[in-house]
């Protein structure tokens, strides 16, 4: 009986030793799930950057280059020159992004023009562009090569998509509560990423499959003659009315003038009288 009794005990404590020996691993698997999977996940990482390497040795036609172009253009009709560059735009596949235009104290347009052009199409639209001008004084045109990151952007994106299956994997076999919240958080980071890694591919892939031209147009004509400024029976009569004010304040004055010293011009009159009847009498005995 005692020895039934130590046997039986010790196969418990067996059976409970194995079974909590159990749950530790379990957990310890789902622990470290998400770590052995980006160690996994590593080599294609430091794959994609000899991928990346690799880029850099491949001919133009496969490099992916961001371009832009600025325009001065000089135009003899502003409104022509714009309807000309939209149609050209809407030809090759392109669209319009911005468009401002404004007139100055001359009368003359000036405006600007943002347009997205199919990369393919980028060199003959900027040669039409130039077309539509009289004069060109400007053409700008860079260029930004993002071969080197879009490629080892789509590398860490594989692996961590790598990452996200193993992840789902290891979910789908957690037993334990614990396991599964693990799993699920660093799953839940892991999917962050994917998102940001996706939208960086898909923004450069944007950006080199279209090109961003900007466009500033400048109206370079004679101004010609406004007949509503010149005015000329207005101001004929405005002058004539200034004559004839003129005239009239002369002869205001000088009436004012004879009126106000008649007394005085009087006797100076009966004196310049006086003066000259004696001038002539002393003649006349002088010349008798």
């Amino acid at each position: 009986m005692i020895l039934f009794g130590c046997s039986s005990g010790e196969s418990k404590s067996e059976q409970a030793s194995d079974s909590a020996g159990k749950s530790e691993s379990s957990y310890e698997k789902a622990e470290s799930a998400a770590e052995s999977a980006e160690q996994d996940a590593g080599s294609e990482i430091s794959s994609g950057g000899n991928e990346a390497k690799g880029a850099d040795q491949s001919t133009a036609a496969d490099r992916m280059v961001i371009y832009n172009a600025e325009l001065d253009l000089r135009v003899k009709d502003f409104m022509k020159a714009q309807t000309a560059l939209e149609s050209k735009a809407a030809q090759y596949g392109g669209f319009i992004v911005e468009s401002s235009s404004y007139r100055d104290d001359e009368r003359q347009l000036s405006g600007t023009l943002v347009i997205r052009i199919p990369q393919k199409n980028f060199n003959q639209f900027l040669n039409d562009a130039e077309g539509t001008a009289s004069k060109v004084d400007n053409r700008h045109v860079s260029g930004q090569d993002v071969t080197e990151e879009y490629v080892d952007l789509e590398s860490r994106l594989r692996s961590k998509r790598v990452v996200e299956e193993r992840l789902i994997s290891f979910m789908e076999k957690a037993e334990k509560t614990e396991d599964l919240l693990k799993i699920s958080q660093d799953l839940a980071g892991i999917q962050e990423e994917i998102e940001q890694l996706a939208g960086r591919i898909n923004y450069l892939k944007n950006q080199t499959d279209f090109s961003t031209v900007t466009v500033s147009l400048y109206e370079d004509q004679t101004p010609s003659i406004d007949k509503t400024d010149l005015k000329t029976w207005e101001r004929t009569k405005e002058q004539f009315t200034e004559s004839l004010s003129f005239l009239l304040s002369a002869f205001s004055g000088l009436f004012v003038f004879v009126a106000g010293n008649l007394p005085v011009l009087m006797l100076l009159g009966v004196i310049g009288v006086i003066c000259y009847i004696t001038y002539r009498k002393y003649r006349q005995k002088k010349d008798s």
